[in-house]
């Protein structure tokens, strides 16, 4: 469509960047969502180079009056919003019986209930366009484990909302879906195993290894592989698709 508009959060760094990216080819106006400004303009350029016109917000979507600045600024720029794809959210990895209650809230907040406010507030912007939302889980939601389980827990969180949101967007005209990748190679990812491989007496190349051979996976994800599919999900193609949980994850998951 040629007036479209896609609002990406997360947009400043990992699979929420290369989304970005991927979707200005597809959509002629971007609305980058994260909170490092800087980072933030270096993916507006990749976007621009690609095609597409950029409004950069920097804020925090763990505030609650986040959501309705992101929806106003857009509006005021562009007049609509026919995409809103919500990947800002990363949740500590710490133990079940070590993570503290403000640490709980910190995960929720952001990824969780930053989602949930942002998609309430561009509803009425999405009925009008007859939108679609992609909400970001992750595959541990169907296997929390407790040395991670806030992960585990606020990822399966998000696949019930974005089912819930379906469910109202069959009447209103709006595609809600969910999607859980597996372990991908992001920066985040290549900055934990630093930390973490001297820690367990393993160099970062054998730390690195580690995981995809325990997992029975050939490989780690690329984000431009989720970027990809977040734009199918977001596309004419896939317009029928609604209510669904797509997991990307190299076979990780072995059940059905």
């Amino acid at each position: 469509m040629p007036n479209s508009v896609a609002v990406v959060t997360g947009a400043s760094q990992g699979i929420g960047r290369f989304t970005a990216i991927r979707l200005a080819r597809d959509f002629p106006s971007m609305v980058l969502v994260a909170r490092d400004r800087s980072h933030l303009e270096d993916t507006a350029a990749q976007v621009q180079a690609a095609g597409a016109e950029a409004l950069v917000i920097d804020l925090d979507l763990a505030e609650r009056s986040a959501a309705r600045t992101v929806v106003d600024k857009t509006r005021d720029a562009f007049g609509r919003i026919d995409a809103l794809v919500n990947i800002a959210g990363a949740v500590p990895q710490i133990d079940l019986f070590e993570m503290t209650d403000e640490q709980w809230d910190a995960g929720m907040e952001l990824k969780l209930h930053g989602a949930r406010r942002l998609t309430i507030a561009a509803w009425p912007a999405l009925i009008e366009t007859k939108g679609s939302v992609v909400l970001m889980s992750g595959n541990s939601a169907i296997f929390p484990k407790a040395a991670y389980a806030a992960v585990g827990t606020i990822n399966a969180a998000i696949a019930a909302l974005a089912k819930a949101f379906s469910d109202r967007g069959i009447a209103d005209g709006v595609q809600v879906n969910s999607v859980m990748p597996g372990a991908v190679m992001t920066g985040r990812r290549r900055s934990y195993l630093e930390h973490w491989a001297p820690a367990h007496g393993m160099t970062v190349e054998e730390a690195t290894a580690k995981f995809p051979q325990e997992a029975d996976i050939a490989r780690y994800g690329r984000p431009e592989e989720i970027a990809e599919l977040m734009a199918f999900l977001v596309s004419p193609a896939a317009r029928w698709m609604t209510g669904s949980t797509v997991r990307m994850d190299g076979g990780e998951v072995k059940s059905v």
